[in-house]
């Protein structure tokens, strides 16, 4: 764990209201609140009670339609900057999504990837060429490229918000889970982006990519699942329709998660699933924050 005002990073430095090593948010300065309760259905038909303190970020679900991912935009609506990032953007629906920060009016600082995807080429190194200052963001596991490389404990700041970095691999070698704050001042309750190490009733593939099914479980159980009840989780992929489910959904309806790891090992060694269409494309160019065909061209 680094010091505040450090960044665990090879590729640039960051002012250390950006990005932290800390290992409680106490080094936050919040501005506390009135908390007042409300209640919002959920996609799964759930009710999860929400916070005033929820009001402070801006939040939208995007969706891709032919590699069926969600992008998510995050924004801290009270502060005067209203600063933003993308996580797991898609080089398609970039122009949408610039366009909805722009209509929204906020200032987009980050663009963030969960892991080196293999169905889809990321956006983010397009976002980076159309919006200065936009920094990508990847684990350093994940052996790709980003100018800013991070690690579990992690904190990504945007305004007062924050989210902290969870390691959860398994998937593939590099996968991480961006949870939102835990804090009176951080949105209540709390909200994981899991990528695809946790999907709705389901998780990612574990046969390639360094993935591994133990790893896998080991970090569902020990990261994820050990987030309150009432935790959202938004996955990077759905393609039954549905938007989001909660940690206490999935320990007790995931068909795959909630057996014991033997059975769990079983299922996912027996899935025969073919081989990703995307991956040949999709790996190389992810691995230069998707940005291959352009290097290339360079070259």
């Amino acid at each position: 764990m680094l010091n505040l005002g450090f960044i665990r990073s090879s590729a640039c430095r960051f002012s250390p209201s950006i990005i932290n090593h800390s290992p409680s948010p106490s080094c936050f300065c919040f501005s506390p609140k009135q908390t007042i309760s409300f209640a919002v259905r959920s996609q799964m038909g759930s009710f999860t009670t929400l916070s005033q303190s929820s009001s402070r970020l801006l939040f939208r679900q995007l969706f891709e339609k032919e590699s069926s991912t969600y992008t998510y935009l995050l924004a801290d609506s009270f502060h005067p900057d209203k600063p933003a990032l993308l996580i797991d953007p898609v080089d398609k629906t970039v122009d949408r999504d610039l366009s909805l920060v722009r209509e929204l009016g906020l200032k987009l600082i980050y663009a963030i990837n969960t892991h080196v995807h293999a169905d889809h080429v990321t956006g983010t190194g397009l976002i980076k060429g159309k919006v200065p200052g936009v920094k990508s963001v990847i684990s350093k596991a994940s052996g790709s490229r980003a100018d800013v490389f991070v690690e579990p404990g992690d904190k990504i700041s945007f305004g007062d918000l924050f989210l902290e970095v969870r390691a959860t691999p398994g998937h593939t070698v590099g996968c991480v889970t961006y949870v939102t704050g835990d804090g009176p001042d951080q949105p209540q309750p709390r909200m994981a982006f899991t990528g695809d190490t946790l999907l709705i009733r389901g998780c990612g593939r574990t046969d390639f990519q360094g993935g591994s099914s133990e790893q896998l479980y080991k970090s569902v159980h020990s990261q994820i699942f050990t987030l309150p009840k009432e935790t959202l989780l938004y996955p990077a992929h759905d393609y039954k329709g549905f938007t989001v489910t909660t940690v206490g959904e999935e320990m007790q309806y995931n068909p795959r998660l909630t057996k014991n790891e033997e059975t769990f090992r079983s299922i996912m060694q027996n899935l025969n699933l073919p081989y990703p269409k995307m991956i040949d494309v999709a790996v190389p160019a992810n691995m230069v924050c998707g940005l291959q065909d352009l290097e290339s061209k360079a070259n």
